[in-house]
């Protein structure tokens, strides 16, 4: 099969690449500039090829003939700088792969969303049926994701094209930069104050989030959406896990939630005098008793979907992440 992929040098397209070519599909992979690709260049069954999602031209004879589209790619930072760019990649960007692939008559249309779009779900495990509000989103990333999602994707699939939706919640593993790995090195740093103890995430490992993608395209109703997430933890309970893997105890003090808006304010007001910050104050807005919940019982159950023991995916990131550091490696247990 001839696949096209946008996303592929990224965490969860990279590892959906090379779970395509190894299983024998030609896997046609879209970057700005693939001679700068290092990550998977060297696997059989891979081509390269020069293109932007914001440029249409620029990737429509390589998708021709794909017998499925896995549109991955996406920027997701924080600050007023990257509104911009995140807009013209997260949206228009959607919108000119997906609709791109429609008019090439593609059979299968994965979009990869995520359950970002849901906004604070306040502590309750929504699936695929909640429908935030977009107004009361913490950052522009979930605002860019929330109408690639319900103005780009949804409207497509009601339209009739062959869309199939992927939300994968949150995402690790043994290389992960993510914008939440900022709470894992203020953990790794034995900080004794901790922001965000109501404030959580669900964790799943990056290579079951990209098993997730496949069966969505085998497995999956076209129109439908697809919760990938693994259990959901606070970030107390987040370190809790992991101090049982490393033996390193989590924060003894939490400020409370209400504490954020005030140095969010702070922080907003330096970078409107064009000070740069040690991290955006948007992306505090997370912490301020924000919980990203979502169930995968669908996924599951309809797609056979199931991700690993939350411990292991600890333990691969923890590893890596502590040798990387020059801290001793994480015991095992006899």
């Amino acid at each position: 099969m001839k696949i096209f992929v946008t996303g592929a040098t990224g965490f969860i397209g990279g590892r959906l690449a090379q779970k395509l070519a190894a299983r024998g599909d030609t896997v046609v992979c879209l970057a700005r500039d693939p001679s700068q690709v290092k990550t998977n260049a060297a696997l059989p069954g891979l081509q390269w090829v020069r293109g932007d999602v914001t440029e249409p031209a620029t990737f429509q004879a390589a998708m021709r003939g794909s017998d499925a589209v896995f549109h991955l790619a996406g920027l997701y930072k924080f600050g007023p700088k990257y509104i911009p760019q995140m807009r013209a990649i997260n949206v228009d960007g959607a919108r000119n792969v997906l609709q791109m692939a429609a008019e090439l008559g593609v059979p299968k249309i994965i979009h990869t969303s995520t359950v970002g779009v849901f906004g604070n779900t306040r502590g309750k495990l929504v699936d695929e049926t909640y429908h935030g509000n977009k107004a009361e989103m913490g950052s522009e990333y979930e605002r860019t994701k929330y109408e690639a999602h319900y103005d780009v994707a949804v409207p497509m699939q009601q339209q009739g094209a062959p869309v199939i939706i992927a939300q994968p919640g949150g995402v690790t593993g043994a290389g992960d930069t993510g914008p939440h790995m900022g709470q894992l090195d203020f953990y790794l740093s034995r900080m004794p104050l901790g922001i965000g103890a109501k404030s959580g995430v669900t964790i799943a490992h990056v290579d079951d989030i990209a098993e997730g993608h496949i069966r969505a395209a085998e497995r999956g109703k076209v129109g439908e959406a697809y919760i990938l997430a693994g259990p959901a933890l606070t970030w107390k309970q987040m370190f809790e896990e992991c101090e049982k893997i490393t033996g390193i105890p989590g924060p003894a003090l939490w400020l409370p939630g209400w504490t954020v808006p005030p140095m969010q304010a702070f922080l907003g007001a330096l970078e409107g005098l064009g000070i740069n910050t040690p991290f955006a104050a948007e992306s505090l807005g997370s912490v301020n008793d924000y919980t990203y919940f979502a169930s995968a019982e669908k996924a599951k159950r309809e797609l056979g979907w199931s991700p690993r023991p939350l411990q292991d995916t600890l333990r691969e990131m923890l590893d890596y992440e502590m040798k990387k550091r020059g801290l001793e490696p994480a015991p095992r247990a006899s």
